[in-house]
This record gives structure tokens, C-alpha cells and sequence, in this order.
């Protein structure tokens, strides 16, 4: 960073510090414009960068916000592509949004279609997908977290577990197995099974210490299995998940024959028709967009559960983590 730059930036923050909001963004927004103009891609991201960072944790987040969306901007002219210096500036800015502002968002998104176009993943880097899912569930936005976490990375699943358990918790006892869905089913959309078995282990495993459910423990030579006498549908999708392990299309098909009469009960057969044809090779009428159309679907409620504010009654929920 050149002594001029750093002056400038220095210039500005004394007036953030002055409570001169409003001046100092519209001066580093002229700034940044002319190094842009100028296709001095560096000097505009330590401008934005910085500018940013100072404007957020005053509290700014709108006009702060409005500065990690020029920065996207420069990153996107220039070809910036998603690595450890983009991305932790990025994901940096990220955590200091003051909780709730609206620009967050707008900036997630813009964030996750940056990466998309410039990196690996068409989805959007996991890594940006987790510590997105992981601050909306810190702010008791279940919906949006569990839009992000399902892409997210290894860690995501443990934190969706967490966020759908104190959700359950807040809603009727005996709708556990919506609140399984709504993580083991999108995972398993997204084609990861590791992170759909983790999901379901670590929220069963919660839920089997509530006192008062009744468990029981079914082993075989091939798989130890927890049942849910009370719970039938969340028996089922302990076994279609081992059905999905295996590969065993005559499993699947027995299962959603034996259990029919509860999967009337709830809105799982489109997610269960994808899936069969995924895994199963099922073939089913191709209609509309796959995976993402299901993904939006279920997230936005289809599935069931979801059905009180997570925060209902006073209860709010876990820390996260990943957000240090």
C-alpha cells in the first residue's frame, strides 16, 4: 500500500472517528471511483477495504454496506478470483456487520454470485456459504442460514443441527422428524451424504436426551440403528439415508411403501422423488428447474416445521461458532 493511499484512508477514519459519517463515505466513494476509472484495481480494494471496515464497526452498516458492495464491484471488473486474500477480506467485512442490517443480504448474495462466476464452485465457495449460514443463525434467521449452510463446508452441518434443534424446541415435541427434514433432505439434494449422516446423527443425538422419549437400539450385522417408536417418520429418514449408503433401490422402494400412510402426512415427495432418481436412478417427469427450484421450495417452509418464531417463547439460540 502506497503512502498515499494510507494517508487517504488515515484522513477518513479521523473523520469516522468525528462521528462525520456521511462525509467520509461519499469521499471514499469518490476516491475509489477514480482508482477504478483508472483500473488501479489495488488502491481501490485498500480504499473500499478499509473504508469499510472503519464504517462498520462505528456502527454504519448501511453506508459501510454500501462500500462492501462497490468492492464486489472492483472485484468483479478486475476478475478478482475467490482466494485467501479476497475472500478473508470479504468474509472480514462480513463479521463486522452490526447485527440485522439489511445491506447484509444483498452483500451475502453478491458475495456467493462473485464467487460462483470467478471460483470452483457453481454453487458459491463453502467456506463464504458457512460463515454466511453461520451469522444468520446467530441473528435468528433460520430460513436464510439454512439457504447457505447446506453449501457450506464440513463444519456447516454441525451448526444447521444446532440451529434446527433449538427451532424444534420451540415447536411441538412430536414434530422432531419435520425439523430432521429440513437438513437431512437438502443435503442429501445436494448431493452430500456425509454432511446429510453427520446432520442426522448430531440432531438425533440431541434429541434422545430429551426425558421422557422413548428409544431403542436395533443392531444387525450390517448397521446399528436408533428407533423412534413415537416418531415414525423420523425412523424413515434414518433408513433412507442408510438406503442411500447402500445403494439398495429395493430398500428405498420398501420404505416409502411401508411408511406411506405417514409420508401422506407431510410435504416430502417431490424432495423424494429427486432423490430417488439421484441416487436410485427412479426416473420421474422432469419438470421446471431440479435441484435449486427443491432447495428454495423446501427452504422456504414446503417441508414443514418452521411453523413458530425460532425465538418463540424467550428461547433464543446456541452460539454457532465459526464466526471468530
Amino acid at each position: 500500500m502506497s503512502a498515499k493511499i494510507e494517508k487517504t484512508i488515515q484522513r477518513q477514519k479521523e473523520r469516522i472517528a468525528e462521528g462525520q459519517y456521511y462525509e467520509a463515505h461519499q469521499q471514499l466513494r469518490v476516491i475509489a471511483s477514480r482508482y477504478t476509472k483508472a483500473s488501479d484495481w489495488a488502491s481501490a480494494t485498500d480504499i473500499l477495504f478499509r473504508g469499510a471496515q472503519s464504517l462498520l464497526r462505528a456502527g454504519q452498516g448501511g453506508s459501510g454496506g454500501d462500500l462492501c458492495i462497490f468492492l464486489l464491484d472492483v472485484f468483479n471488473k478486475s476478475e478478482t478470483k475467490p482466494d485467501a486474500s479476497s475472500k478473508g477480506k470479504l468474509l472480514s467485512l462480513l463479521r463486522a456487520f452490526p447485527a440485522n442490517e439489511p445491506t447484509k443480504k444483498k452483500f451475502v448474495a453478491e458475495m456467493v454470485g462473485w464467487s460462483a462466476k470467478y471460483g470452483e464452485y457453481p454453487a458459491g465457495d463453502p467456506e463464504i456459504h458457512h460463515v454466511a449460514g453461520s451469522a444468520f443463525a446467530e441473528e435468528l434467521e433460520p430460513y436464510d442460514a439454512e439457504r447457505h449452510l447446506v453449501l457450506g463446508t464440513k463444519d456447516s452441518a454441525e451448526v444447521l443441527a444446532n440451529l434446527e434443534f433449538a427451532w424444534y424446541t420451540a415447536d411441538d415435541s412430536h414434530t422432531a422428524p419435520l425439523y430432521a427434514a429440513r437438513g437431512a433432505l437438502p443435503y442429501l439434494l445436494a448431493g452430500n451424504l456425509r454432511a446429510a449422516n453427520k446432520f442426522f446423527l448430531l440432531f438425533t443425538s440431541r434429541l434422545s436426551s430429551k426425558p421422557g422419549l422413548q428409544t431403542q437400539q436395533v443392531s444387525t450385522s450390517a448397521s446399528d440403528l436408533r428407533v423412534y417408536p413415537s416418531l415414525p417418520l423420523l425412523n424413515f429418514l434414518g433408513l433412507l439415508l442408510l438406503s442411500v449408503e447402500r445403494g439398495d433401490s429395493s430398500l428405498y422402494r420398501q420404505l416409502k411403501s411401508h411408511y406411506a400412510a405417514h409420508l401422506k402426512e407431510v410435504n416430502w415427495d417431490e424432495a423424494l422423488d429427486q432423490i430417488g432418481e439421484m441416487y436410485f436412478g427412479i426416473r420421474i417427469p422432469k419438470q421446471g428447474n431440479p435441484m435449486f427450484d427443491m432447495l428454495g421450495s423446501m427452504f422456504g417452509g414446503s417441508m414443514g416445521g418452521g411453523a413458530k418464531n425460532p425465538a418463540a417463547g424467550n428461547k433464543t439460540l446456541p452460539p454457532t461458532g465459526g464466526l471468530d
